[in-house]
């Protein structure tokens, strides 16, 4: 019997599952459980039944920060972003569950006339996984938008207010305790509907020119060093476009490794590595990978 049966329907269960098809990157064994929740209940009795089998889990959003093993992970990946999605609007206050895109939070923002969130328009995670590590580009952050967080704790539901989730540059109080994320509350201003709407076209065509999204990737490999980049440093180092296996070092933005056809998560990490070494013998600076690597080593 399919332990999870009596908490999810079987249109939400997963057996065996090609994590290659649930992350941008497009690389990832099998995982023996994907779940799909629909509500905070479903959530808690799926973490229970994991628990209870000693049974490893992990949650996901739409897998965009995401590397997973060639070999898969063993136990239950639970998926928040397909079912786990409604996003309510109450004058400027935007209240998301945490599978909602941050693409679809700033069209919603958009469409009420609220500005602030201009910079997350073309940002293809989620709301809970862009809260954990404080997604940001084009000069914004999450951190300045965000009210409040509903995180669960300890089997507990726990509202925790800006101050309290302790952002920093790619990082939060709730990615250094893998807290989960059920919802996140942001605060924006009323603002011009002309104007919001430029502002992320000026965004999303500068995306498009500058990042290679015609390609599988996980975003940004390497977190941006101190007083530097980590794509200027790469690409001055001579890597544009090293490849190791199917993963290259993109020639349009260096601080992409993509999915240039048949990556595995050994190319890519073989290839992260290599750069990090690469820049640290030339300019003794350290860089740090962004993405996050899970499933058997």
């Amino acid at each position: 019997m399919n332990i999870f049966e009596n908490v999810l329907n079987k249109e939400q269960i997963f057996i065996n599952e090609p994590m290659k098809n649930h992350t941008t990157f497009k690389i990832g064994g099998n995982a023996d459980f994907l779940l799909l929740p629909n509500c905070i209940e479903q959530i808690l009795n799926c973490i229970k039944i994991c628990k209870e089998n000693n049974m490893q889990y992990y949650i996901i959003g739409n897998g965009s920060n995401l590397l997973v093993s060639d070999k898969g992970f063993r136990g239950a990946i639970i998926k928040l972003f397909k079912n786990f999605n409604k996003i309510e609007i109450n004058q400027n206050i935007i209240k998301a569950q945490s599978g909602a895109t941050l693409s679809a939070i700033a069209k919603k923002a958009y469409d009420n006339s609220l500005e602030g969130l201009e910079f997350a328009s073309g940002i293809p995670g989620t709301i809970g996984g862009g809260v954990c590590m404080n997604a940001g580009a084009y000069g914004g952050e999450l951190k300045d938008v965000v009210k409040q967080v509903t995180i669960l704790k300890h089997n507990d539901i726990v509202v925790l207010n800006n101050e309290q989730c302790n952002f920093e540059y790619r990082n939060s109080k709730i990615l250094e305790e893998k807290l989960l994320v059920l919802d996140v509350t942001i605060e924006l201003k009323k603002g011009k509907k002309e104007d919001i709407l430029l502002k992320m076209k000026q965004n999303n065509k500068t995306r498009n020119e500058k990042q290679p999204i015609e390609y599988p990737s996980a975003g940004s490999t390497f977190k941006r060093p101190p007083n530097n980049f980590a794509g200027k440093l790469i690409m001055e180092a001579g890597l544009s476009g090293k490849t190791i296996g199917g993963a290259c070092i993109s020639k349009k933005h260096c601080g992409f490794i993509i999915n240039n056809g048949g990556a595995t998560c050994e190319d890519v990490l073989k290839l992260a590595d290599f750069a990090c070494r690469t820049v640290k013998e030339k300019f003794n600076i350290n860089l740090e990978k962004e993405i996050r690597v899970i499933g058997e080593s």
